[in-house]
């Protein structure tokens, strides 16, 4: 499986898709605000990357719309 088809991102690559920090990327995570987080574990978070390629293509539809 290449890297573009993995189904969970670490919380440092969702962040960077998102355009933030690592630590508000684990912050939203802990607080439940960050779409598709999954915990594994005692300590171990990863994010569906379906959920976050969602989450960019519904916040990219909503910015258009306002154009």
């Amino acid at each position: 499986m290449q890297d573009s088809q993995r189904l969970t991102l670490t919380i440092t690559e969702a962040a960077a898709m998102l355009g933030i920090s690592r630590n508000l990327g684990y912050a939203l995570a802990k607080r439940g605000e960050l779409p598709g987080t999954i915990k594994l574990g005692q300590k171990r978070l990863v994010v569906s990357s379906v959920a976050i390629e969602r989450l960019l293509r519904e916040g990219n539809e909503r910015g258009d719309e306002r154009s």
